[in-house]
């Protein structure tokens, strides 16, 4: 397929990102081409905008931002076996090497050779973009576009809820990010008996409430620990799911956890932290699990399942929607805190 499309390309380092007229991409062999019908911005997208030290490491310049997504395939690359044109499919991030240990072990969500969308590949952040066929995911045709494209997201919040086995249990929750946002819908569908979120953005809170937590704490003006021992009968909870990445959230989770419980941590902090293992971790014989991602493809069977049955609702996260051309209204957004997912319209 011949022509231009608009796409959001990261030029140059530093901060800002462009939108250009490019050609159109061909697909090449194991690879489709979609037409993009919705994409979202990831928290990873606004560290390339910003071009942090993470994003000067990893990103080859000039590269197509973005990898949330949601298209219908327009065309086929040699050897491609499981997609056809016409199919409506989501994108799964992680591009695996398929040969190394991890992979042929059932891993590949942490392939030792690791490629992301748009972080090592050309992203998503266009009128059309290449998928490779290992990372396509078939939507079902009636989940909503808006809500396919952030299936991936949405996966790491499966990933780090189901860590903690949350039915009929008491959880709390570190960061009301659009991630930890989601984390409070996938713990509600999955029964968790009581949610406590800890987030100091207010706007955050309350749409935390609409997604189903039971109770929000401000850790910047409150004591969480004690208000987590108060409403867990004096124990502490049964799981934390550390969402933010933050230093004293990821200290104060540990803490809130009774003894036996576990711990999940998917966000990411900048800096090494340090942790009481005599007292917090050892001597209470808590679980301590790292989370990465998604497991392929087990997430997505678990989100499409949620989404075409009705049983979680995205509605509450899904805070702004903007054409593609204005995507630096959603990076401004992203940057105050003041949202949820932020769509982007080609």
């Amino acid at each position: 397929m011949e022509g231009k499309m608009k796409a959001i390309v990261k030029n140059n380092a530093g901060p800002g990102a462009e939108l250009m007229d490019v050609d159109i991409p061909t697909p090449g062999p194991g690879q489709v081409l979609i037409k993009v019908k919705s994409t979202s911005i990831c928290g990873s997208d606004l560290h390339i905008y910003k071009w942090n030290n993470w994003a000067e490491k990893n990103v080859k310049l000039p590269q197509i931002m973005g990898h949330e997504v949601a298209g219908k395939v327009i065309a086929l690359g040699e050897n491609v076996k499981s997609v056809k044109e016409g199919d409506f499919v989501s994108a799964e991030t992680h591009i695996p090497c398929g040969h190394c240990y991890q992979c042929k072990t059932g891993n590949r969500h942490i392939c030792e050779n690791m490629k992301i969308l748009g972080v090592h590949t050309d992203g998503v952040f266009a009128e059309y973009a290449i998928l490779e066929e290992v990372d396509v995911w078939h939507n079902d045709p009636s989940i909503p576009a808006e809500s396919a494209s952030i299936q991936e997201p949405l996966g790491n919040a499966i990933d780090t809820i189901r860590a903690g086995d949350v039915t009929g249990k008491e959880i709390l929750i570190t960061g009301a990010g659009p991630v930890g946002l989601l984390a409070v819908g996938v713990a509600r569908a999955f029964g968790a008996t009581k949610i406590i979120v800890s987030e100091p953005n207010e706007y955050r809170r309350k749409i935390a409430k609409k997604m189903g937590a039971d109770l929000t704490l401000d850790p910047i003006n409150e004591d969480l620990l004690s208000l987590v021992i108060k409403n867990t009968d004096g124990r502490g909870v049964d799981f934390t799911a550390e969402m933010s990445g933050n230093k004293n959230a990821i200290q104060q989770g540990l803490k809130s956890v009774r003894p036996g419980g576990s711990m999940a941590l998917l966000g990411l902090p900048d800096d090494p932290i340090s942790i009481d293992l005599t007292q917090d971790l050892i001597f209470k014989a808590v679980n301590l699990i790292g989370i990465t991602g998604r497991e392929m493809f087990k997430t997505w069977y678990i989100a499409g399942r949620l989404l075409k049955e009705n049983r979680l609702n995205l509605s509450p996260v899904i805070t702004h929607t903007f054409p593609l051309a204005d995507f630096e209204k959603g990076m401004k957004l992203m940057e105050e805190g003041n949202c949820g997912k932020i769509i982007l319209k080609p």
